[in-house]
């Protein structure tokens, strides 16, 4: 079997992925490279998520390239627009001439004596091999294969259809039909209101509420801004108003939890109908921020209730009848279709099985490396966002991270760099600090977090000062030359647990 070789390999061609491929040619513009991507598309989730009204969660003005603003004022964009742009960002960079399309990766191993990477991959169902000096995972956080459904009682009994949205179908008519969407997330709050235009009646069955909050689709400030001064320039003042807003909002909210949750409330209560139960149906019983916030553009939902389109019951399954779902209390909500928007499933590595000089990886048992590295891991790193703030402000900053990691190799004659704990005594703790169930259902599989660079820290500014501009040798990163040819250290692959 053939093996290519290429300096940098770059697993995925969506939002990330298109990103660390742009930045590599600009700012290490030397080394090869190549994109493998598993799907037939670029895009990633916005190719991916087919669903109604699928929609970013983040304004565009901060979801964008820093490095190619996004020049719309519409600061929510759909879906497809957001494909558009990462296609046409990969285009104009000639990016899109690097990837490999169907190469689902399905293992990765290191060699400390060749200083390299294997990935291994399916490519029409045969199985291709690529070697690197350097392996830039930017394949996401969840599992692209299928979402997360719960068990649900007398499933097989229900007449009508049940779909997910990660795997919307095509032929899904629901026109005059009776639609149960069960889920109260981001997908969820979009999902009802774009469906209220066909369906005879959507309702959101949710087992507890979540924290809502509105703001306009359009940035009447953005219009203004763009007025008035260049393009360019009106992105940068919105991205950083963006930026500085969200960061001081996130900051109030775990310092004044209940200020911010009454505020939260008082602003929901005024968006719905005068005495609706937002007590029951809009309450949540955690503080704002212990799970994401769910954006709700030109209050569309509350719009959606407030016509009568749309509603919303709170309550647990007992099960799934011939018509519909009962609810533990008895009642049975009738249904056309329902729609699972239970949430994702989480996933490191982008599911592929890791191995360091032969022996198995377990990233559960790892330490984060300022948020994208693993200890002992040579030669690698793996794009997570921020669950506060949008995923690209810190995939950009990741990507520009390993620029110049490398060119710092490749300037002192370094073949490998790995992360290493000396502390034997650091504390594990969790990577997120949040109760939200696609996170706790991945506990086991997401590294831990310790003091000092063992942090994934949740704040652009830190992570400006600690990735675009810290020390490379900060004392944590261990380097070696070739020559010395020597196995990773035992110590670096010390178990968090």
């Amino acid at each position: 079997m053939a093996v290519e070789h290429f300096d940098v390999v770059i697993v995925g061609a969506g939002l990330s992925g298109i990103g660390a491929a742009c930045h590599l040619r600009k700012k290490a513009p030397r080394k090869s490279f190549a994109i493998l991507e598993g799907r037939g598309a670029i895009g990633g989730t916005w190719d991916l998520f087919r669903y109604p009204g699928v929609r970013s969660d983040s304004d565009m003005f901060t979801l964008g390239y820093g490095f190619r603003p996004w020049r719309d004022p519409k600061a929510i964009a759909d879906g497809p627009a957001i494909k558009a742009y990462v296609i046409e960002t990969a285009r104009e960079s000639g990016v899109d001439q690097k990837i490999r399309f169907n190469h689902w990766v399905t293992d990765i191993s290191w060699s400390s004596d060749d200083a390299r990477w294997t990935v291994a991959a399916q490519h029409d169902g045969r199985p291709v091999r690529f070697t690197c000096s350097f392996l830039l995972m930017a394949s996401g956080y969840y599992r692209y294969a299928e979402g997360y459904t719960p068990e649900f009682k007398g499933r097989e009994r229900f007449k009508g259809r049940i779909v997910h949205p990660q795997k919307w179908p095509e032929d899904l008519d629901y026109a005059g039909k009776r639609v149960v969407v069960i889920g109260s997330g981001a997908t969820a709050v979009t999902l009802i209101p774009s469906m209220t235009d066909k369906a005879a009646h959507v309702v959101m069955l949710q087992r507890s509420p979540s924290y809502m909050f509105s703001m306009p689709g359009s940035s009447p400030l953005a219009k203004f801004l763009a007025s008035v001064m260049p393009r360019k320039v009106a992105f940068w003042v919105m991205r950083w108003q963006r930026i500085i807003l969200t960061q001081f909002m996130f900051k109030m909210a775990r310092a004044r939890p209940q200020k911010t949750r009454q505020r939260l409330i008082e602003l929901t209560r005024a968006a719905l109908p005068p005495g609706y139960d937002v007590e029951t149906h809009f309450t949540p019983r955690y503080d704002p921020w212990d799970q994401r916030l769910c954006l709700v553009p030109d209050e569309d939902l509350f719009a959606a209730i407030r016509s009568g389109k749309a509603s919303v019951e709170t309550g647990t399954i007992d099960a799934f009848t011939d018509n519909g779902i009962r609810l533990a209390s008895g009642k049975e909500l009738r249904a056309d279709i329902v729609v699972t928007a239970t949430g994702l499933t989480l996933e490191v590595l982008g599911g592929a099985k890791a191995a360091i000089d032969g022996r198995p990886f377990e990233s559960g048992k790892s330490f984060t490396y300022k948020g994208f590295g693993f200890s002992g891991v040579p030669n690698l790193a793996a794009v997570f966002g921020y669950t506060n703030a949008s995923w690209t402000l810190r995939a950009d900053l990741v990507s520009e991270y390993v620029c110049r990691l490398i060119n710092y190799m490749d300037a002192n004659g370094y073949a490998v760099a790995t992360p290493v704990v000396r502390d034997k005594d650091m504390t594990p703790e969790a990577f997120i600090d949040f109760s939200s169930g696609y996170v706790t259902r991945a506990v086991a599989y997401l590294p831990k977090q310790g003091t000092g660079p063992w942090r994934h820290p949740q704040n652009y500014a830190l992570d400006v000062i600690n990735l675009r501009y810290g020390r490379i040798d900060d004392g944590a990163m261990e380097f070696r030359r070739l020559e010395r040819r020597a196995p990773i250290p035992a110590e670096a692959t010390r178990a968090a647990a």
